[in-house]
């Protein structure tokens, strides 16, 4: 029997927003949504699971929003650095937000994969690996040029990075995301995923993959690689300002200015790299699994604590704001 096509159709927004019918046969006729797989296992670890993420979903929109709260009203954060900041911990909210009440959906069989949240997800990523080599720029320039940093990084240039990159993350991925609603989908509905994932989509489908498994990975090499390079060479310069630092103060002071971001970057970048940048974007699903988890539930938690335990005028800020309640 040959296994009925399903296809993404076009790629307007209009249709995009049709989350109850990602596909049509060949015929027109409306087809099921495909399902995500999510986590097996037995009812009781399921529900666990949705316990686990709604807990973690629940700190990690307290603690990016507390970080903004902070930073807009502390006059003393209101620099580009924190700037930056906020313009991530907003991005992880609804990062965490485009992940986590959908997976608890799919662990409690409620819901279903869609286009829209593979091309929200991406984009949000994209515009994340921007974010994070655009504040190792501003590292740089606070330690190797101390002195002339705040007019190096203006309010008018900061504001411009940060909607640039908010820009570029959304366009990189329009050209992936077009290619992949032509895609063409034949023989199981079920994905072992619990997220909406390039790679699933990818490796169920009967039409050719291989324009779109080269844009995959031109884009990931532009925005993952390009912006990881940048980010290296910021703190190689940064690294060799450090080393003619004679005063333990001064070594102090760098190590807390750059510790916070030197450590989001490296999970984000070490995750997002086993997941995108590679020739054959068709992988283990099990492990593309794990590495989502870690992208998109682990890091957007831990972010807000690494900032705060890390950076001595958050703490500070943080400090003020307890002892006034």
């Amino acid at each position: 029997m040959v296994p009925e096509e399903l296809s993404f159709g076009s790629f307007p927004l209009a249709e995009l927003m049709n989350l109850n019918t990602l596909g049509h046969t060949a015929n027109g006729t409306s087809v099921e949504e495909f399902i995500l797989l999510g986590f097996p296992g037995t009812w009781h670890f399921q529900v666990s699971l949705v316990v686990v993420f709604a807990l973690t979903y629940s700190l990690t929109v307290t603690g990016n929003a507390s970080i903004i709260a902070l930073v807009l009203t502390n006059s003393n954060l209101h620099t580009p650095m924190y700037f930056f900041l906020c313009n991530l911990s907003f991005l992880q909210i609804w990062d965490t937000t485009g992940v986590v009440p959908k997976a608890t959906g799919v662990m409690l069989g409620t819901s279903h994969v869609c286009i829209l949240q593979l091309f929200f997800l991406l984009s949000l990523g994209s515009t994340e690996c921007f974010l994070l080599s655009v504040m190792a720029y501003d590292r740089y320039l606070a330690i190797c040029y101390p002195l002339t940093d705040s007019s190096l990084m203006s309010t008018v240039l900061s504001a411009r990075l940060a909607l640039s990159s908010w820009l570029g993350g959304f366009l990189a991925i329009s050209l992936m995301a077009f290619l992949t609603s032509r895609l063409t989908f034949c023989g199981t509905e079920v994905i072992n995923q619990f997220l909406c994932d390039i790679d699933s989509f990818l490796a169920f489908s009967c039409s050719d993959t291989w324009p779109t498994e080269l844009v995959t990975f031109l884009v990931s090499v532009i925005v993952v690689v390009a912006s990881c390079v940048l980010t290296l060479v910021s703190y190689g310069y940064i690294i060799s300002s450090v080393l003619r630092i004679q005063s333990a103060h001064g070594w102090k002071k760098a190590f807390s200015t750059c510790s916070a971001h030197l450590s989001v970057v490296t999970i984000w970048y070490g995750s997002t790299m086993l997941l995108y940048v590679k020739p054959s974007a068709q992988n283990s699903l099990d492990r593309n699994k794990l590495l989502n988890t870690l992208n998109t539930v682990v890091t957007p938690l831990l972010n807000p604590f690494i900032y705060t335990l890390r950076t001595k005028e958050v703490k500070q800020a943080l400090g003020r704001a307890c002892q006034k309640k």
